[in-house]
Parts: C-alpha cells; sequence; structure tokens
C-alpha cells in the first residue's frame, strides 16, 4: 500500500518523503524482512489476474504465486516507476503529531541504532498495513508447552515430532495445518465459529474468477453461492468442524481445500473451544482433552499504530477500527490519511490502489482549490457512509470492522475518483 501511494503522488506531482522499517521493498512479502509475518509456503489466496495493479501486470506464471514471486514483483515494480529514490530505508517513525501552524511532525530513528530525527511535512499518509501485529489472545488455565503465534511461523520443520493444537481456522491457520501434518506427531484444529470453504480451483480456472458477469441481488447471490459451495465442499460439519451460523460473505471465506481433505483423513482432528489448560493438557467446550508441545494462535492481527494517537484518527474506544470516510479520509482533517485500512473479498491491489488515486487527486485539487475537491470536502466532514457494506450483515468481529463490500465501495471511489479527475483536466 506504501508503494501504491507513492506511485499516485507522483502521478499527480505532488512532492513525498516515505520512511519504510526494512532495507528495501516488499514489505510482509518479503520473507527476509524481519518484521514480515510470512511462511515458506505461503501464497496469493487470489489469483494473479484478480489482484494484480492494473498499470504493472504481473508475468506468466501460476495462478496463485509464491511470496518470492510476489518480492520480486514489488521490487520491480519500484524500479519501474522510479520509486525507491524518494524512499528513507531502515527507518522507524516514532511519533507523528499535529504541529500548532497546521504541519506535521514526524520522529523517526535508525532500525539499526542511533539517534531520532524530526521533520516537519504538510501531510501524513499512514501506511503500514494491517497484519503485523499479532492479536494473541490469552490461553485459559495453566499450559505449560509453547505457545507461539502465526506471525512467528516460518516453517513446518518447527513441529517435527511434536504435538500440535492450531487454534484459529483463518486462511494462515488453515495452511499451517496443512503443513505441520508433514511433520508433527499430531495435529488437531481448535474452532469457535464456522467457515465457509472455498476451493482455489473451480472447472480447472481459479475460483475467483469465476462469476460476476450476472449482477444478483445480494441475497440471491447468497443463497445460490453458499448453495454452490455445500455441494462442492460439502458441509463444514461432515468434517468434524462447526456449520457457519452466518450467511455467505457476512465473513470472509477461506481458500483452503486441503484442510478438509486432511480432516476427512484423520490426519487433522477436530477439536472446539479451549476452555482450561493445565501442564501439557488442554480442555475443549465439549469435555474432551488433548496433551500438546506447542499451541499455535492463527487467531489473527489487530490494527497497530503505535506512533499516533488513537483520537488523532478518530478512533473511539472500543472501536474496531477508526471511523474514516471510505476507510481512508479523516472526516475533519485533510492532511492526515490512513491508507490501505481495507479488507474485502476480491477487491485485490488495484482496488486498494485506486484508494490511493482517490487521496492524491483530492489533495491535489484541494491544494488547487478545485470544485469537486470541496465538495468531497464536504461529504467526508458528514461522518462515514455505511453503503460501503452493501446490506451485508458482517460478522462483529475486529477484523470485519474495517470491511467492505467491493462493488459498494469501488463505485464510491470511482465516482469521486472521476469528478476530481475532471477537474484535474479542465486545470492543465
Amino acid at each position: 500500500m506504501g508503494l501504491a501511494t507513492a506511485r499516485n503522488l507522483q502521478k499527480v506531482g505532488l512532492p513525498f518523503r516515505g520512511f519504510e522499517l526494512h532495507t528495501d521493498v516488499g514489505g510482509l512479502w518479503d520473507i527476509d524482512n524481519p518484521h514480515s509475518t510470512l511462511y515458506e509456503t505461503a501464497h496469493l489466496i487470489s489469483s494473479r489476474r484478480m489482484t494484480e495493479f492494473a498499470e504493472f501486470p504481473m508475468g506468466e506464471g501460476a495462478p496463485y504465486p509464491h511470496h518470492r514471486e510476489l518480492r520480486a514483483y514489488f521490487r520491480d515494480y519500484a524500479d519501474h516507476f522510479g520509486l525507491r529514490a524518494q524512499y528513507a530505508f531502515g527507518r522507524r517513525v516514532t511519533r507523528v503529531a499535529p504541529e500548532p501552524n497546521g504541519t506535521w511532525m514526524v520522529q523517526h530513528e535508525p532500525t539499526a541504532g542511533g539517534d531520532a530525527v524530526c521533520e516537519h511535512v504538510a501531510g501524513v499518509l499512514i501506511a503500514n498495513g494491517t497484519l503485523h501485529h499479532p492479536n494473541r489472545p490469552a490461553i485459559p488455565g495453566r499450559f505449560s508447552g509453547r505457545v507461539m503465534h502465526a506471525a512467528e511461523y516460518k516453517a513446518a520443520t518447527q513441529f517435527t515430532g511434536e504435538r500440535v493444537l492450531v487454534v484459529g481456522c483463518g486462511n494462515s491457520g488453515a495452511d499451517i495445518a496443512v503443513d505441520a501434518v508433514h511433520h508433527a506427531r499430531s495435529v488437531d484444529l481448535s474452532v469457535r465459529r464456522g467457515y465457509y470453504f472455498l476451493p482455489k480451483f473451480l472447472l480447472g480456472r481459479p475460483t475467483d474468477t469465476l462469476g460476476g458477469a450476472v449482477r444478483l441481488p445480494r441475497a440471491l447471490k447468497q443463497y445460490l453461492d453458499g448453495l454452490l459451495v455445500r455441494v462442492v465442499m460439502g458441509k463444514p460439519s461432515a468434517y468434524g468442524l462447526p456449520d457457519p451460523d452466518y450467511r455467505m460473505y457476512e465473513s470472509h471465506p477461506v481458500i483452503n481445500s486441503l484442510v478438509l481433505h486432511h480432516l476427512g483423513q484423520g490426519d487433522i482432528t477436530p477439536r472446539g473451544a479451549i476452555v482450561d489448560s493445565e501442564g501439557e493438557t488442554v480442555t475443549f467446550a465439549d469435555g474432551s482433552r488433548g496433551v500438546y508441545d506447542t499451541i499455535l494462535l492463527a487467531t489473527g492481527y489487530q490494527l497497530h499504530y503505535p506512533f499516533i494517537e488513537r483520537s488523532l484518527l478518530n478512533w473511539t474506544a472500543g472501536a474496531p477500527a477508526p471511523a474514516l470516510y471510505l476507510n481512508s479520509m479523516h472526516p475533519t482533517s485533510d492532511t492526515l490519511f490512513v491508507m490501505g485500512m481495507l479488507e474485502a473479498a476480491g477487491l485485490g491491489w488495484e482496488g486498494r490502489n485506486q484508494q490511493a488515486e482517490l487521496v492524491a487527486l483530492y489533495l491535489r485539487q484541494l491544494q488547487d482549490g478545485a470544485a469537486s475537491a470541496q465538495a468531497l470536502q464536504a461529504i467526508k466532514r458528514r461522518g462515514v457512509d455505511a453503503r460501503v457494506r452493501g446490506g451485508y450483515r458482517y460478522l462483529a468481529v475486529d477484523r470485519m470492522g474495517y470491511y467492505v463490500h467491493k462493488a459498494s465501495y469501488q463505485r464510491m471511489v470511482q465516482r469521486h475518483i472521476a469528478a476530481l479527475r475532471k477537474d484535474l483536466r479542465q486545470s492543465v
């Protein structure tokens, strides 16, 4: 998201400076980055053509690229558009605060050690990601074995000969459980709620490339797609997992059929929620017990902006995410933006790039006094527009707090972009 933001600022001619913790571009997709939460077997869970940037397509290759191919893609992107020169690498931003004169103070320091530096800038665009700060719920009781988060997992050899309990069955949890089967002594999977499981391929094609030619009413689409998933994959309860108590698309689906395969073969044992532990023994909600050497928490991530006060982001206590127009634009500030705080089925990087284009155009046109920017300013000051959910009743979990409906979101973003572009053309 940082690269997309930089590219769009470049396109509208706004000077910028980027700060990056690591020594190169790629973010989480660079497994050699000490801050990366990737594991060796990680691939995209959306296909390359549904994910790539429109102005910089990926090369040919497998539909679901491996993370090392994606690292190369982002480095090529940065080189192609000449973005590296605007970045300070190996820098940690430690504080961002407003100044009385309307500028912002940005304090940063070398990650290798050294003195902090303060700079003053006209605006701040935060693009430090959403999947880097682990959510670590406490294990009930007194478990004496190893507890690790999926963020610390790199390869299944970490589990060689061990009795492993994976807690959570999102996409990472499912991947890691499948990996562990080949090295661990045993693998159990603790799940509190139901999930919809989708295959990566259907009829020989990536699943996310199918459908969409005909727009269906929301309720009908949920029903038909849910029915198709049950026909193709079966009900999760057939594999010992709970069935979803919500409708299709009201939570992020799991793109993994291998986990069901291994559950069906008995390679993975399904378990319920943990209610207690003592030593190496864990007790589950149904009264059953298991003995484990390692518990791996595949329990997701929390939004984390430690360098800025939450109140400055319009983030109230108890809310899962800052309240921002189109998940990016502060209702009252025109100099502070959060980039990429966005999840949606099928949005891809191009959908996020459109968010960056909108913000860059808005800044440029606001600077030029364009009527389109002033109109958008008035809209965002009225508050967050709930229509970006498209009428879906998303689950009340933190990650879904910044989830949007792809088509609804893109329609709103593209409408604003069109107005801003029109004014930009007229001013050139």
